[in-house]
Order: C-alpha cells, then sequence, then structure tokens
C-alpha cells in the first residue's frame, strides 16, 4: 500500500508498511501511482502521452528502478506486522503514570474536559504517602524497564508543590539501587510560578508544559481566572521567565482551540512571535454539541490551516527564525518501537492515571468515570484486569477502518478516550480526529523532505 501527495511543491510518495518516503518528479509520480494498476505497456503509454518529450528509454529505466524499490521492500511492501500484533495485545509492563496531584484549580477555562479540575468531585489534593505509594507501584510493576516517566497533572499541580518537590526527592532515592531512572514533567498554567518552582523544575523536571493559547483575546475568552478576567497578562511574563531560565532544556507551550478560533494558525505564530520555539496547539477534547466543540463542517478549514502552518514553518526556517509544532515532530531513522506503531501510547496497560486518593483510571481524560476504574494503590493495585485486557486489545488491527488507512504507523489507532468521547467506545473511531491526524502527518513528512533537500 503507498500513500501519494503533492505539498508545498513536493511530489511525495510514502510506502505505508515500511515507512520509505520518496520524494519524485511529476514522471515518476505518475508512473508509481499507475505500476499497479494497469499493464507496463499501458503504463508506458500513458507516460509518453502526458510527457511528450520523454524517451522510451527513460520511461523503460524509470520502471525498472521502481520494480528495484519494490523488491528491496521500499514500495508496494507487504505488512508484516498483523502477525505479531496478537502477541503484543498481552500488553507490556507499566512505563508511566499521570499523577493528579490535585483536583484543585485556580482558573476556570470555559473548555475545561476535567470540570475546573475537579473532575465531577471535591476539591482534592494528593497525599505525600499516596505519592510514594505511586513511585513504590510503578517501580514494581515495570519489571525490565530502566525508564519510567511520571507527569504532575491537575487542577493544577503547583497548589500542591511542596508534596510535588518531596515525591520526586522519594523518586530519586528509590533509583538508587532499583535499576530505575524517572523522568518527570510537569503541566502547569503557570500562575504560580515562583523562582522555587523555577529553581526545581530546571533541576528535576525533563520537560515541562505550560499552557497558552496564543492571541489575547483568544486566550483570554477561554482560559479565565476565577474572577472572569482573562489570564493572558498574568501568564505570559511567567512563561517568559522559566522558558528563558531553562536554557534550552525541554519545554512546550501549549495550547487548545475550539470553533472560537479555527484560524488558529495566527494563535501559533503569535506564541512563536513572542520569542518561544517549542510549541503545541490541541484540538479541544469537547462532547459533541458543546457549542465550542469542532465539527465536521470545519474539516475542510482546519486542514488547510495545517498546511498553512507547514509552509510559514518553511519559510520562517529560510529566515532564521523556526520553531518546532509537536504534532510535526518526525524521526524517521529513529522512530516509535513497533508496539507503539500498533498498539499505541498504552493507555490502560503501560500507562495508568492517578487520582489523588490513590484509585487507578486508563489516563486523566477518564477520571471521574467509575466504569474505567481500574483499581486503587490501596487496595491491590490494578485489580481489574477484564478492564486492561480490553484496552490491550486495542490496536490498529482490531478495527477495519484502522486496518486499510495509510496513517495507521503513524496514528496507532488515535486516542481512546477522544474515541469514547465520540462514539461511546474506545473502539470507535473519530473521523473529525483521523482527518486531521493524516494531515498533520503529511505536512510532517513535507517538512522532513524539505529539511532533507536543503540540507
Amino acid at each position: 500500500m503507498i500513500h501519494h501527495y503533492k505539498l508545498a511543491g513536493y511530489n511525495i510518495v510514502l510506502d505505508v508498511a515500511s515507512g520509505s518516503i520518496h520524494n519524485v518528479d511529476s514522471v515518476a509520480y505518475d508512473a508509481i501511482l499507475l505500476f499497479e494498476q494497469v499493464s507496463k505497456e499501458e503504463l508506458v503509454k500513458r507516460i509518453m502521452s502526458d510527457y511528450p518529450k520523454i524517451t522510451l528509454e527513460e520511461v523503460t529505466e524509470l520502471l525498472s528502478e521502481i520494480e528495484e524499490l519494490k523488491k528491496q521492500g521500499k514500495l508496494f511492501s507487504n505488512d508484516d506486522y498483523t502477525q505479531i500484533a496478537s502477541y503484543m495485545r498481552a500488553g507490556l509492563p507499566l512505563k508511566a503514570l499521570c499523577l493528579n496531584v490535585s483536583h484543585m484549580c485556580n482558573m476556570s477555562c470555559s473548555y475545561c474536559f476535567a470540570a475546573h479540575g475537579k473532575y465531577g468531585g471535591e476539591d482534592e489534593l494528593m497525599s505525600l504517602d499516596t505519592g510514594k505509594r505511586a513511585i513504590d507501584f510503578l517501580i514494581e510493576n515495570s519489571p525490565g524497564r530502566e525508564y519510567l516517566d511520571v507527569d504532575f497533572f491537575g487542577g493544577e499541580p503547583l497548589l500542591n508543590w511542596d508534596v510535588v518537590k518531596e515525591i520526586v526527592v522519594y523518586a530519586r532515592k528509590r533509583e538508587q539501587g532499583s535499576g530505575k531512572r524517572f523522568r518527570f514533567t510537569l503541566t502547569t498554567n503557570t500562575l504560580l510560578i515562583d523562582d522555587d518552582v523555577i529553581s526545581f523544575t530546571n533541576k528535576e523536571m525533563h520537560n515541562v508544559v505550560l499552557s497558552l493559547d496564543g492571541r489575547p483575546n483568544i486566550n483570554d475568552g477561554a482560559r479565565k481566572l476565577p474572577n472572569g478576567s482573562g489570564s493572558y497578562a498574568a501568564v505570559v511574563p511567567n512563561i517568559e521567565k522559566i522558558v528563558h531560565a531553562r536554557g534550552g532544556k525541554g519545554y512546550y507551550i501549549r495550547g487548545t482551540y475550539t470553533r472560537e478560533n479555527l484560524d488558529f494558525v495566527n494563535d501559533i505564530l503569535h506564541i512563536a512571535d513572542l520569542g518561544f520555539t517549542m510549541l503545541s496547539m490541541e484540538p479541544v477534547v469537547a462532547k459533541p454539541g458543546t457549542p465550542y466543540a469542532l465539527k465536521s463542517d470545519d474539516i475542510p478549514i482546519l486542514l488547510e490551516q495545517y498546511e498553512a502552518l507547514a509552509k510559514e514553518m518553511l519559510t520562517r526556517e529560510k529566515e532564521g527564525r523556526g520553531f518546532t509544532f509537536y504534532h510535526y515532530m518526525l524521526d524517521l531513522t529513529k522512530g516509535p518501537c513497533v508496539y507503539k506503531r500498533i498498539a499505541g501510547c498504552g493507555v490502560g496497560t503501560e500507562y495508568l492515571a492517578v487520582t489523588p486518593s490513590g484509585q487507578l483510571y486508563p489516563c486523566h481524560q477518564f477520571i471521574g468515570d467509575e466504569r474505567f476504574l481500574m483499581g486503587d494503590l490501596w487496595a491491590g493495585g490494578m485489580t481489574n484486569q477484564k478492564q486492561r485486557e480490553l484496552f490491550a486489545g486495542r490496536d490498529i488491527y482490531s478495527r477495519s477502518e484502522c486496518k486499510t488507512c495509510w496513517a495507521r504507523f503513524y496514528c496507532s489507532g488515535g486516542c481512546a478516550a477522544n474515541a469514547h468521547n465520540a462514539t461511546g467506545s474506545i473502539n470507535g473511531v473519530y473521523n473529525l480526529e483521523c482527518e486531521l491526524f493524516k494531515k498533520r502527518v503529511e505536512c510532517a513528512i513535507m517538512l522532513k523532505v524539505s529539511e532533507e533537500v536543503n540540507s
């Protein structure tokens, strides 16, 4: 199976199963599309008709090159991963926890999927004992893994900052003699960033995710303080301060776009113009019918936006003011392992979320939905094996739509939570997400092609 498209002046052919990417001229592009559709005689006839200046010898040589690429498994290759999918469905050991250290928030964002940080419950902060138990649980349930990831999330985790620090200190002590290495990430709305937060995160946090939606009017329309005023003026100086202090260490400015800013590229560029270079902008997570929820009618506009962003990134890179966009990051030589390509993020198997009281859920987006409760740190750990098996069986071969999708090895089946929100099933297919993801992959591949061409 191949996927082909034209973008920003490049003719790109992707061999789906092998991941081989070919940037070709128009003649080769058309020939590849016809190669397994018509006889060689008909192919030669069509190419020479469409390109009068090409000779028979040149067409014959081109066909030989295509045939050789096919023999090498770089064009029209078979998908052999189907043979190992059933083995992988048993799931792998735990590798990451999302610690919801705070079910409280000092902001009141209109689109918050977590019900203003409370996840449908009451204000609650994680105790140090629960945090320590979470670290122990992760170590105990990650045989064979050296690197373990812990995300501090909420609500707003800085409302429980002292406990966050103590959890990190405890984990560092547990590294000694356990053969484990922890990588920490902090996701914050930035309101409470101070010198202590900056100093500790620069020392201990592998990555920091900082929330900002873009232009002042867009950000302030959704990301409000409890008194109803916008947050832009309060958070931007804090973001500038911590990013500058990190001195090149990992961070992301993460925004959310909704139906209120379908022209979200302008928000990304606004953030870039503030001097930030590591950017992410996510489509809103919302129940269908919510006023700010994206609709299928929005897809054409959003696809145009992603293409416009990619082209602007090319221009800015040439001008020496380039930036990184999370969804366009693509490693063509050392990409995700086979398991991740097939099964995705490991939701409900390799990755779990922990509530302040110690309950376990497949990920933070499922917290509060008792149907997905997987266990409790204080009551036997992950006891709902039936639920774990359900998530372990969710991969790109468990759904007919994914089996035939050209982007399956990049998408890995998409987000289980988004599928559930949109269709009522973690095995459903959220069409809007699929369409946006495919366009982002096309743009990402194009940017890598451009990088190779101009290197």
